[in-house]
């Protein structure tokens, strides 16, 4: 199928190139690996749409797809004497660009291999120091820089960007693999420096000659966390062009009257731990920012603290608000922005409109036009169940989608309750009715409320892919429900906690009255296998008309529970972490779920036409490029510590038979 450069520019956003602008030598750059099939960013063009307009595979004949080859990084070797395999999540979706796929694993070991063969060209190790304590060890990918005033081939033409998860940028010649003396420090800028202990687990974003990035740090621990600072570097030289802290600092900033209470300011936070989406053209990159710290309890930064849990359109160059939406006021459920941004193009009264859809944690979706902000879909504010915890003030309202579909668990009652036996059935009953949910938005409380959707999701990391044919937004569901309890801290402390809740996560929140537990609707069977306590399915891969705003479909993704003993366990869905891409050859390819399978769905009916399993476990967003004429579709399988999947170091490409 061919695509004119019509078409092409539609899909970054209905833009034309402006030949006076030399900046723009990078915009045509991407259309060049776009119409040629590479993939050559994270979301394949620059606003994440992770759509290719590669054909070769198709619904016809996708049941002929085979591995083609495997290539393996080694990362597990280097977990020995560590504690990281317990939390160690191979989330990457390397790029391809003129033939060489690059990619990033847990700790930052950082890879170029050629696209048609599997075969490494070169590695490099950034020495990540895995004895040190990270809340998060992953790394969703790399990015690259091109040099404008090169040709290919030239030295210096392409660099290659590992955002580390220690607090590290660098950048390697995409040939070499060897640090670019000339960039910061010998080919590496400190992120901490200035700001404190943060990591980062997205690749950056890249408009013209800007290096744009945020960071990832832990929850829940206290108030003062670092600042959740977004900066913009130069991508030739490493220096720092500007930078932007969500939350206010002074009374004269932005928002800060929606910040109140003595230690207001002091919130830390906030952070962009997302991927970033870019529109070059335009020169604007969107942000999507996180939680305040800490994340359930919010009596110290009482008003609706703007900027946090917000999409932000920045000006590239500058670093300007150019306009933002709060998706949660007040957030105290850990309602963070997770997902990138999608950029595309919208049909509105007979009118191509350069849009902006963002997924969130609440299973909303909420369309935006990504030059003023306006919504594509309208949107209202909608009164919410209100605390009753000393010192907290919930939002009063909160946003919601007028005519977009919701996902996800909205309530949990006991009539909710599901078990595969009548002792598992009545324990999910006598759990749920000792707790406290009131619908989405339900406060946290002293007593031990039900929050749902969790921080799970709902949406969460894996985010939406937008198909411009069929106008579709495909995205995976969780429907996973967490319990969350305020302690207070003058009649708990952490020990006492975990007696009582020995499988809970605790948060010290330290700077407020409360410590924090949470845990999660699910128990062990007698097989020790993982239990939901809410009714299936768990997990379901959905997709939304983006012209009328409806539910085109909705399926059960994955599998969970043996379908030996529970033969309908196939309908029941998986939870999943891991994003889905859609094709021109009309197929959504997804892995994510806990059963270890990558698939293949028709785009315009939901069926699954052709599954494989992976030699782990494939919590990772795949992706599709062309070389030599064949097509290949690429997942990291590495499992992930934290959901219990396999662990393993591999990349499986698949191509046809």
């Amino acid at each position: 199928m061919k695509y004119n450069i019509f078409f092409l520019l539609l899909l970054y956003g209905g833009l034309a190139i402006d030949a006076q602008e030399t900046n723009n030598i990078s915009y045509q750059q991407e259309n060049h690996f776009y119409s040629s099939g590479q993939w050559a960013n994270y979301g394949n063009d620059p606003g994440g749409a992770r759509y290719s307009p590669l054909a070769q595979i198709h619904s016809g004949n996708v049941a002929k797809l085979k591995p083609a080859w495997t290539f393996r990084t080694g990362e597990l070797d280097t977990y020995s004497g560590t504690e990281v395999a317990s939390k160690a999540a191979f989330e990457a979706t390397p790029i391809m660009v003129n033939g060489v796929l690059y990619l990033s694993t847990p700790t930052n070991r950082t890879f170029a291999i050629d696209a048609a063969t599997g075969e490494e060209r070169w590695t490099y190790n950034p020495g990540v120091d895995l004895k040190a304590g990270y809340s998060e060890m992953a790394s969703r990918g790399v990015s690259k820089w091109i040099d404008a005033s090169l040709e290919p081939g030239e030295p210096g033409y392409m660099r290659i960007l590992v955002a580390t998860i220690d607090g590290r940028l660098i950048a390697l010649d995409a040939e070499t693999g060897e640090p670019v003396r000339a960039f910061g420090k010998k080919g590496t800028i400190d992120l901490t420096k200035g700001v404190g202990s943060i990591q980062v687990t997205s690749p950056p974003a890249v408009v013209n000659d800007l290096i744009i990035i945020g960071s990832t740090m832990g929850d829940n621990q206290r108030i003062d966390y670092p600042k959740g600072v977004v900066r913009a570097f130069n991508a030739r030289t490493g220096d720092m062009a500007w930078s932007w802290d969500p939350i206010p600092r002074k009374l004269t900033d932005a928002g800060a009257d929606t910040w109140k209470g003595e230690k207001a300011f002091r919130t830390g936070a906030a952070n962009a731990w997302a991927p970033l989406s870019v529109d070059p053209e335009l020169g604007l990159v969107f942000v999507p920012t996180s939680c305040p710290s800490p994340d359930y309890y919010g009596g110290e930064r009482l008003g609706n603290n703007l900027f946090a849990n917000s999409l932000v359109a920045i000006r590239a160059a500058t670093g300007e608000v150019v306009w933002h939406f709060q998706t949660v006021h007040h957030d105290i459920w850990d309602y963070d922005l997770p997902a990138q941004p999608v950029l595309f193009t919208m049909a509105k009264e007979g009118k191509k409109i350069p849009a902006v859809v963002i997924v969130t944690k609440m299973g909303h979706i909420f369309a935006f036009d990504r030059r003023t902000g306006e919504a594509h879909f309208p949107n209202e504010e909608r009164a919410v169940p209100q605390s009753d915890v000393p010192g907290e003030e919930a939002s009063a309202t909160q946003p919601f989608p007028k005519v977009l579909p919701t996902f996800g668990i909205r309530n949990v009652t006991v009539e909710d309750a599901w078990g595969p036996s009548p002792e598992l059935l009545q324990q999910a009953r006598d759990r749920i009715l000792g707790l406290v949910n009131k619908g989405i938005f339900t406060p946290p409380g002293l007593q031990g409320t039900i929050v749902s959707p969790s921080n799970v999701g709902g949406m969460n990391w894996s985010g939406a892919s937008f198909d411009p044919e069929r106008h579709l937004l495909v995205t995976n569901v969780n429907r996973l429900a967490a319990v969350i309890q305020l302690h207070p801290r003058t009649e708990d402390n952490p020990e006492t906690i975990n007696e009582k809740k020995p499988r809970a996560e605790i948060g010290r929140q330290e700077g407020t009255p409360y410590l924090m537990s949470r845990d999660y609707l699910f128990t062990l069977g007698p097989s020790n296998e993982f239990v939901m306590q809410t009714k299936p399915p768990w997990g379901t891969l959905a997709a939304v008309d983006m012209i009328s705003g409806t539910l085109k479909w909705e399926v059960p993704l994955g599998v969970m529970m043996d379908p030996e003993k529970y033969p309908e366990a196939t309908q029941w869905g998986s939870l999943s972490l891991g994003g889905a891409i859609t094709t021109a050859g009309g197929l959504v390819f997804i892995a994510g779920t806990l059963d270890g399978y990558l698939r293949a769905f028709n785009s315009d009916t939901g069926e699954m036409v052709w599954a494989s399993k992976l030699p782990a476990g494939g919590q990772a967003t795949p992706m599709t490029y062309q070389v030599d004429g064949k097509q290949y579709v690429v997942i990291a399988a590495g499992g992930h510590g934290n959901l219990g999947t396999k662990l393993g170091d591999y990349v499986v490409a698949f191509a046809l038979d």
